[in-house]
């Protein structure tokens, strides 16, 4: 209810600026995100940080770009990428390929938005809410 003290106010004062990751409870009270290693919810956490309102699809988790956020382990972030695309948090919607693609993820908690240059059948095999249904 408005009660006036705030008018004019611009924003929100009780935080800090800029943006920030919109990640559903429903996401995190899952019985699938449950069972996600620490490691993978840290990824979880690094692809919602990407996501704004027109890119989910665009997604990246690339050695490279995740080298840029602190993640020094290739080993660690392949094992984590895994297991959020087999328990259904993530989707590939292009595959990368060596020397310089990189491949594509969307996170399912949101629609797949619409863009050239996906994977042949990856809009139409993509599931949202999958880590729901335990598909991967």
């Amino acid at each position: 209810m408005a009660n006036g003290r705030n008018k004019g106010a611009k924003g929100d004062a009780g935080r800090d600026a800029g943006g920030f990751i919109a990640l559903p409870w429903s996401v995190v009270d899952s019985p699938a995100y449950a069972t996600l290693s620490m490691h993978a919810r840290c990824l979880l956490i690094e692809v919602s940080r990407q996501f704004v309102k027109d890119n989910n699809g665009r997604l990246l988790l690339s050695r490279a770009y995740m080298e840029t956020r602190g993640w020094k382990s290739s080993d660690m972030l392949t094992k984590a990428k895994r297991e959020l695309l087999a328990t259904g948090f993530i989707y590939e919607t292009v595959m990368g390929h060596r020397p310089n693609k990189a491949s594509w993820y969307a996170v399912t908690w949101r629609v797949l938005d619409k863009h050239p240059g996906y994977d042949a059948g990856a809009a139409e095999g993509f599931v949202r809410g999958a880590y729901r249904l335990g598909v991967g």
